[in-house]
C-alpha cells in the first residue's frame, strides 16, 4: 500500500481535500517531495521555520541535547540548562516587565495559560478579544474566535467572552471594571495582514490601564522578525502585560510560551499550588532549538533586512488581478477577486515550485511569509513567478 494511502487510512484529516505533498527532505527555503522536486516554502510552514529548514545551528543544538538528556520534569521543578539559558536571553531582548517565561508546546495553550493567568491575577471573568481573530483551536482559545463557522459545532464554550473591532477607537468602552483580558494580535493574521492604525494601539493600552485590565499580545505569527522588530510590541511602542509566542520560536521544533511580570505569573504557585501545569512544555531539545534559532536571528541582519524585503513586496506584487496588497514586514496578504482565483493561483504555485497559501478568515487572499533568510534575489525571482501565474490565468 503506498504511503499516500496509508495516510489517508490512518492519519486523521483536517479538509476534504489535503495537498498531499509527500515530504522526504528539507534544505534551507525548499522542501523536497519523494520525486525530487524542491519546493520554495513561501509560508514557512506557517510562520514556524522563521530562519528555514534544517538550519544548522538548530540541527546541532537538537543533537547535542538530545544526546546529554531529553525529557525530565519540566514545569519548574528541575533547573534545566536549556530552559535557564533560553529565558535569560529572550527575556533581555525584552521590555524589563516581561521577565518571567511560563513554556508550554505550542500557541493554543500559550493562549490557554493566559486566560488562566488574567482570570486568577485580576480576579475578573471576562476576556475580550476581536472580531476575526485567532488564537488557537482549543475550546478555551477557540471562544475568543468570533467565526461561527468555526466554533458553533463544538459549542457549548468558555462563556465570558466579548469581541470589539480591530483598529475601532469607540469599541475600547466595551472594556470595563469586569475585563480581566483584553487579547489581542498586534497584527491581524488570519483575517489578512491588517496592521494598527496610528494610536490605536496605545489608545488600547490606556484603556486597559483604567479598567485594571491586563493587555496580552499574541505574537504567536507576528513575533521572532517578521514584521521587522524582533516583536511586533517593540515596532509599535507598546508593551503588553502578557505576551504570547509560538512558532518561529523553535526553529522546527514544537515549543510556546507565555511571557509576563514575575509578580504576575507568581500567582501560579499559591491558592491552589501547581495553578498551571504542562508535562511537555519547555521540553530541554525544544529549548536548546529555540536558543540556537534566537541566537541566529539576533547575530545577523535577517530582521534588520525585513523593511527592505517588504519594498520589494510592494514593487513587484502589482498586477491588474491583484485588488490589494496588504503588508506587514516580510508578511503580506495578496488579495484576489475571489476564492476560485484564489485556489488556482496557489495550485499553479505547487506546479511551479512555490508554496503558498491562504487565511483562515480572508478566502480570497494568497498569504505570503517566507524564511526570513530569503534573499533578495529569490524573492524577486518568486515574485516574477507569482505575476506569471497571474497573467497565464
Amino acid at each position: 500500500m503506498s504511503l499516500r494511502k496509508l495516510f489517508l487510512n490512518h492519519v486523521a484529516q483536517t479538509s476534504p481535500a489535503p495537498m498531499g505533498l509527500e515530504i522526504v527532505g528539507s534544505d534551507g527555503l525548499y522542501l523536497i517531495d519523494h520525486s525530487g522536486k524542491r519546493y520554495i516554502d513561501m509560508i514557512s510552514g506557517i510562520g514556524v521555520s522563521s530562519i528555514g529548514h534544517n538550519h544548522p545551528e538548530v540541527v546541532r543544538a537538537v543533537q547535542e541535547q538530545a544526546a546529554s538528556y531529553m525529557h525530565t520534569l519540566v514545569y519548574g521543578e528541575f533547573i534545566l540548562s536549556p530552559q535557564v539559558k533560553y529565558a535569560e536571553k529572550l527575556t533581555t531582548l525584552l521590555p524589563e516587565k516581561l521577565n518571567s517565561v511560563y513554556f508550554v508546546n505550542s500557541g493554543a495553550e500559550a493562549t490557554e495559560g493566559a486566560i488562566k493567568l488574567a482570570r486568577r491575577y485580576t480576579k475578573k471573568p471576562n476576556i475580550i478579544s476581536c472580531y476575526q481573530s485567532y488564537h488557537g483551536s482549543t475550546t478555551g482559545a477557540m471562544a475568543l474566535n468570533s467565526e461561527e463557522y468555526f466554533h458553533q459545532p463544538f459549542q457549548p464554550l468558555m462563556p465570558g467572552v466579548d469581541h470589539i473591532r480591530f483598529n475601532h477607537v469607540d469599541d475600547l468602552a466595551l472594556i470595563n471594571g469586569d475585563t480581566a483580558a483584553v487579547i489581542i494580535e498586534p497584527v491581524q493574521a488570519e483575517r489578512g495582514i491588517y496592521t494598527p492604525n496610528p494610536g490605536y494601539l496605545r489608545a488600547l493600552r490606556e484603556r486597559t490601564d483604567a479598567t485594571g485590565t491586563l493587555l496580552v499580545f499574541d505574537e504567536i505569527q507576528t513575533g521572532f522578525g517578521r514584521t521587522g522588530s524582533l516583536f511586533a510590541c517593540q515596532k509599535y511602542g507598546v508593551v503588553p502585560d502578557i505576551m504570547l509566542i509560538a512558532k518561529g520560536m523553535g526553529g522546527g521544533m514544537p515549543l510556546g510560551a507565555f511571557i509576563s511580570d514575575r509578580k504576575i505569573m507568581n500567582v501560579f504557585t499559591h491558592d491552589p499550588v501547581l495553578g498551571h501545569i504542562t508535562t511537555f512544555g519547555g521540553h530541554p531539545v525544544n529549548c536548546a532549538a529555540a536558543l540556537a534559532t534566537l541566537n541566529v536571528l539576533t547575530s545577523n541582519n535577517y530582521i534588520s533586512d525585513v523593511e527592505e524585503k517588504e519594498k520589494i513586496l510592494v514593487q513587484k506584487l502589482k498586477h491588474p488581478q491583484i485588488k490589494q496588497l496588504r503588508t506587514a514586514g516580510l508578511w503580506a496578504a495578496m488579495e484576489l477577486k475571489d476564492e476560485d482565483t484564489m485556489h488556482k493561483v496557489v495550485s499553479a504555485g505547487l506546479e511551479k515550485g512555490i508554496i503558498i497559501d491562504w487565511f483562515l478568515f480572508n478566502s480570497r487572499s494568497i498569504r505570503i511569509a517566507p524564511p526570513l533568510i530569503i534573499s533578495d534575489d529569490q524573492l524577486t525571482e518568486v515574485c516574477d513567478i507569482i505575476i506569471d501565474i497571474l497573467d497565464e490565468l
